[in-house]
C-alpha cells in the first residue's frame, strides 16, 4: 500500500516537473527574456520611451516564460487565450487607430501651420521608408513583407504595427520591436548624423519666430487635412481619419472631455495593451530567426537614412531661400514621426552651438508633418500592396 502510494506521488510529482518552465527551457528563452529585461533597465535607468519599454519588455518576458504545449490555453498564439483575445487588437489592427486618436487630440499643429513649408521636411524624411523597402527586396524579402519592413524607418510603432498586421502579420513581433527601439534610440543615433552633415555656420542660423496661429485656422486645419490626404490615399483613412479626429476634438473648445479621455485615459490603456501583447509576440520559436536579425539591421539604415534625407533637404532647400528666410538644417532630423523626441533633439544640439537659439518650435513643424507622413506612406504601401 506505501508503496502504491509512494509510486503515486513520484508520477504526480514528475507530471508537475514536466509542466514547470524549469523543464522546458531552452537558450533561446534565455536570450528572450535577457532582452526583455534590458528594455526595461533602458526605460527606467536611461529614461529611453518609458511609456512604451516598460510594457514592451515586461511583454517579452511574460511570452516567454517556457511551459509545456498541453492545450491549456495560456500562450499568446493559443486561440482562445486571454493573452490571444487581448493580441486581436494588434493583428485586426484597432489599437493603431486608437493611439492615433489620442496623438490627435495631444498635437498641436500650430507650427505647421504657422510655416506650411516645414510640411516638405516631414515627406523627405519618408525617404527612409522607400529605401529600406528597396533594401529589403534585395535581401530578399516579398514585396508584402519590403513594404512592412521599410515602414520603420518612420520611427512611428503603431504605423509600423498598422501595415505589418495588413501585409506581414508573420514578421509582426520583428518589425514592431525594431520600431519602438529606434524610437527610443532617438538621442543615441539622430545627433551624430546631424554633426556631420551640418556645418558651424548653419547650426547658427536663427529662424524668425513662428506666426500666431488663430483658433479658426486650427479648427480648420484637421477637416482639411482629413479631405486631402485621404482623397489622395483612401487606405490612410483608419490612421488619418483618427489623428484628425483627435486633433479637432482639442481645438474646437467644446469636446474638451472628449480630448481628455482620448489623450489621457483612453491612450493610456490602449498603450499597455498594445505594449504587454506585442512584447509577448516575441516567443523564442516565433522571433530567433535569421528574419529578425535582418529586420533590425534594416531598420537601423531606414531610421539613419529618414534622418540624413530631412537634414540634407533643408539643405538643398536653404539654396533657394533669402537669408533670414533660411531654415536651420538641425531640424531636419525631426522629420520623422518620433513625437515630440526628434525636435527635442533638434533643440539640444542647437543650444549647444547658441543657448539663446531655441528650435523646439519650429522643429514641431516637420515633425507633426512626419506623423502625417508616415501614415501617407503607410496608406500609399497598402494601396499598392494590400
Amino acid at each position: 500500500m506505501q508503496e502504491n502510494f509512494l509510486s503515486f506521488l513520484a508520477d504526480n510529482l514528475q507530471i508537475f516537473i514536466s509542466y514547470t518552465g524549469f523543464a522546458n527551457v531552452t537558450w533561446q528563452h534565455g536570450i528572450m527574456i535577457l532582452i526583455g529585461l534590458i528594455f526595461i533597465y533602458l526605460a527606467i535607468r536611461h529614461d529611453f520611451e518609458p511609456m512604451l519599454l516598460v510594457p514592451i519588455g515586461f511583454g517579452i518576458i511574460l511570452g516567454n516564460i517556457p511551459f509545456k504545449d498541453a492545450g491549456l490555453q495560456i500562450g499568446l498564439y493559443e486561440e482562445g487565450s486571454v493573452l490571444n483575445i487581448l493580441y486581436q487588437g494588434v493583428i485586426k489592427g484597432w489599437y493603431p487607430p486608437l493611439i492615433f486618436l489620442g496623438i490627435g487630440a495631444m498635437t498641436d499643429f500650430s507650427a505647421l501651420i504657422s510655416n506650411p513649408k516645414l510640411m516638405l521636411i516631414g515627406a523627405a524624411a519618408q525617404f527612409g521608408i522607400f529605401g529600406a523597402y528597396v533594401i529589403a527586396l534585395q535581401l530578399g524579402f516579398d514585396m508584402s513583407q519590403a513594404a512592412a519592413i521599410g515602414i520603420i524607418g518612420g520611427a512611428d510603432g503603431p504605423t509600423a504595427i498598422f501595415l505589418s498586421s495588413k501585409l506581414a502579420p508573420n514578421l509582426m513581433g520583428a518589425i514592431a520591436i525594431s520600431a519602438y527601439s529606434y524610437m527610443a534610440l532617438v538621442p543615441v543615433l539622430q545627433p551624430p548624423f546631424m554633426r556631420l552633415l551640418t556645418t558651424r555656420k548653419e547650426r547658427l542660423i536663427r529662424m524668425k519666430p513662428p506666426r500666431v496661429v488663430s483658433s479658426t485656422e486650427k479648427i480648420i486645419f484637421p477637416i482639411v487635412g482629413l479631405l486631402l490626404t485621404c482623397s489622395l490615399v483612401p487606405s490612410g483613412l483608419p490612421l488619418l481619419g483618427m489623428l484628425f479626429f483627435g486633433n479637432l476634438l482639442k481645438e474646437s473648445g467644446v469636446t474638451r472631455r472628449l480630448a481628455e479621455t482620448a489623450r489621457g485615459p483612453m491612450i493610456d490603456i490602449v498603450t499597455i495593451l498594445l505594449g504587454i501583447t506585442v512584447g509577448a509576440s516575441t516567443q523564442a520559436t516565433q522571433f530567433l530567426t535569421p528574419a529578425s536579425v535582418k529586420i533590425f539591421s534594416i531598420g537601423a539604415l531606414s531610421f539613419i537614412m529618414a534622418t540624413c534625407a530631412g537634414v540634407l533637404f533643408v539643405k538643398f532647400f536653404n539654396l533657394f531661400l533669402k537669408q533670414g528666410n533660411k531654415i536651420n538644417p538641425l531640424i531636419g532630423n525631426a522629420g520623422v514621426s518620433a513625437v515630440p523626441d526628434s525636435a527635442r533633439i533638434s533643440q539640444i544640439e542647437s543650444l549647444k552651438y547658441d543657448p539663446t537659439n531655441y528650435l523646439l518650435m519650429h522643429a514641431m513643424g516637420p515633425n507633426v508633418a512626419g506623423v502625417i507622413g508616415s501614415a501617407v506612406a503607410a496608406g500609399i504601401l497598402l494601396g499598392f500592396l494590400g
